[in-house]
């Protein structure tokens, strides 16, 4: 049995569910953002118990079908983003389409609905969150980050930064090489 959790990003989230698991003595194969996978399904006094002790943690249980494929959805495009060069053959649409077993029309308008936002913003957001991460981590220069997220070049990478942070990448990367360098006289 899938659970899906709202707002479970990041290893302090995984932790504080595997927490209440176990806590709850409720066997679990794995855990993984936004999805817990158990070996067996729970009786309704743990489900409610589960469900109120992740909401004290921050963290949500989604009983809604369309927020279930809404998790799927972002979880899928994080995946593809984080190891973009295993991905580098298919294009968003189709790999959603794929992974999830659904047209990717009919993905994108309950995005839009649920969310807000189009797929494909969402989409730009989350790999520009990534081109920070690489950035700060100053492994590759912009044109070894725009192969690896596959942007079609580093001119399209720039801009799509700027619009989104309001700062060039090379802008933004000065400026927290100064954040640093002021605490670090703290």
């Amino acid at each position: 049995m899938k659970l899906f959790i709202k707002n479970m990003v990041g290893v302090q989230c995984k932790r504080k569910v595997e927490k209440e698991l176990e806590r709850l003595e409720i066997p679990f194969r794995f855990i993984d953002a936004g999805v817990v996978e158990l070996y067996h399904e729970l009786t309704l006094k743990q489900r409610n118990q589960f469900k109120e002790n992740l909401l004290r943690c921050g963290l949500k249980l989604h009983e809604e079908k369309k927020c279930i494929l809404i998790e799927k959805i972002k979880n899928a495009i994080l995946e593809m983003i984080q190891y973009s060069e295993k991905y580098s053959v298919l294009n968003y649409s189709e790999y959603l389409s794929k992974k999830l077993n659904y047209d990717y029309t009919y993905l994108a308008n309950i995005f839009s609905e649920v969310k807000g936002v189009t797929i494909q913003q969402y989409i730009i957001f989350n790999k520009i969150e990534r081109v920070k991460e690489l950035i700060l981590l100053d492994d590759l220069n912009l044109s070894g980050i725009s192969y690896k997220l596959n942007y079609s070049s580093v001119a399209h990478l720039s801009s799509q930064f700027k619009k989104v942070t309001g700062f060039s990448p090379s802008v933004y990367k000065l400026l927290n090489q100064k954040r640093a360098a002021l605490l670090e006289t703290f």
